[in-house]
């Protein structure tokens, strides 16, 4: 069950940062490099200098600068702590698929667990885990969100922060996609008492932020090795999250597509000719029509949208029957082997093209991209040689998934609009002695 606290959080003075879209930056892994360059350049403060540091001349590598700026922005008073703790009521007023909608959450420190109590969704890769634990060790610090989904029909906890927090917020911020984000502090001890009471008996689903979970457990796990302690609620035990109502209208998942590149003996049309034992395939002229097939087909049937390089037509491949996938994967449960992400991981990628999960947690034939459009513009660029357009998850395979037990592939969700890194963070309590 989710044991949540308040913290007192960092926060950047805006006497000496001046204007906060400045210093705030999007999650460390939704950033390249040309992003992360344009961010620092920004301002001297910018978070992407922590999450994202380089290494320096002599002996400092990238994690020790990460460490030397925090202390340095804290000692010179560029990030402020609370005085007081409490939760942070964190609003994104966004518009997705033509719709104006507001994701409501709040901001607090969750309790780490290995068991029961927090459920995975989603597969993760090695490396990201391997450099989020340095920074980790380095600064002892949270920067970056974990996005936790909890269930409340009712809309309790979000209605009592509605009813909480003033007109004004303590930060307004905008992001490249134009969203808008809201920061409140939620400071009065009923309100603190009435939130924790009413999340104590709710089961979370990691979101967003899979690699940063398994980086806090791994931490958690490293300092009690070393026989360090904490206190109750603001050390190693617990992370900094951002948690959401699953039953929140606000909530959007948006599909993640799949761009084929460095396959050898790739033929455009191989694909097809493989699917056509379980697949029923229909030919379109025009991109509109396929599109629009998929729409159609939107949590009625398993539909992919296809199209090769260089190919005049575009293409939908529809699954015929769910029983292969069971004679394909008998160990995995029905929920897991209806998601889309599973048929064209396991039965297209794999047995029909030979991309094998270590291929795919090494990116080594497959990128994945937001916005139909935008996969399918990309064909035009050089080294692309095919392009699968996916449906999104529904938010309900995501909690059957997690209450097996069971991970998604990876890319399965896209939770839109991403959370800030910056808005607030949390300093580690340890004691070393």
């Amino acid at each position: 069950m989710a044991k949540v606290h308040p913290f007192q959080g960092y926060r950047y003075n805006p006497e000496k940062v001046g204007d906060i879209n400045r210093v705030v930056s999007p999650p460390y892994d939704k950033i390249n490099d040309e992003e992360r360059e344009d961010l620092a350049n920004d301002s001297l403060y910018n978070i992407v200098r922590i999450i994202l540091s380089k290494a320096e001349e002599g002996s400092k590598d990238k994690y020790e600068v990460a460490a030397k700026n925090l202390q340095d922005w804290i000692d010179e008073g560029v990030l402020q702590r609370d005085e007081e703790p409490g939760f942070y009521a964190y609003y994104q007023d966004y518009e997705a698929e033509g719709e104006r909608k507001t994701r409501k959450g709040f901001i607090g420190l969750g309790e780490i667990e290995s068991g029961e109590g927090v459920k995975a969704h989603e597969e993760t890769m090695s490396g990201p885990k391997a450099d989020r634990l340095r920074l980790l060790r380095a600064t002892e610090a949270n920067f970056g969100q974990i996005f936790m989904l909890y269930s409340d029909p009712e809309n309790r906890v979000t209605e009592l922060m509605d009813e909480s927090i003033g007109d004004k917020p303590l930060l307004e911020a905008k992001d490249k996609y134009r969203n808008t984000h809201k920061l409140w502090k939620v400071g009065a001890d009923d309100v603190i008492s009435t939130i924790k009471e009413e999340m104590s008996d709710r089961s979370l689903y990691i979101a967003d932020g899979h690699h940063r979970y398994e980086t806090a457990l791994n931490f958690r796990n490293e300092c009690r090795e070393k026989g360090w302690t904490s206190p109750e609620t603001g050390g190693f035990d617990n992370r900094m999250m951002t948690f959401v109502n699953v039953d929140d209208p606000g909530l959007t998942i948006l599909a993640t597509h799949r761009l084929l590149h460095d396959l050898g003996d790739f033929k455009p049309h191989g694909v097809l000719d493989r699917a056509r034992e379980h697949f029923s395939i229909s030919r379109y002229d025009k991109r509109e029509d396929m599109l629009r097939k998929l729409d159609e087909d939107r949590g009625e049937a398993h539909t992919f949208g296809y199209r090769a390089k260089g190919d005049k037509a575009y293409w939908s491949l529809t699954l015929q029957d769910e029983s292969v996938m069971a004679d394909l994967l008998p160990d995995k449960s029905e929920a897991w082997r209806r998601l889309d992400v599973s048929i064209l991981h396991k039965l297209v990628l794999e047995k029909y093209l030979g991309i094998d999960e270590e291929a795919l947690e090494e990116k080594r034939n497959l990128d994945y991209v937001r916005g139909r459009n935008d996969a399918l513009d990309m064909l035009k660029e050089g080294g692309y040689q095919g392009a699968f357009i996916m449906n999104p998850t529904r938010i309900e395979q995501v909690k059957e998934v997690a209450d097996r037990g069971e991970k998604m592939p990876q890319k399965s969700t896209d939770f839109y609009p991403k959370l800030l890194t910056g808005p607030v963070m949390h300093k580690l309590e340890i004691n070393k002695g």
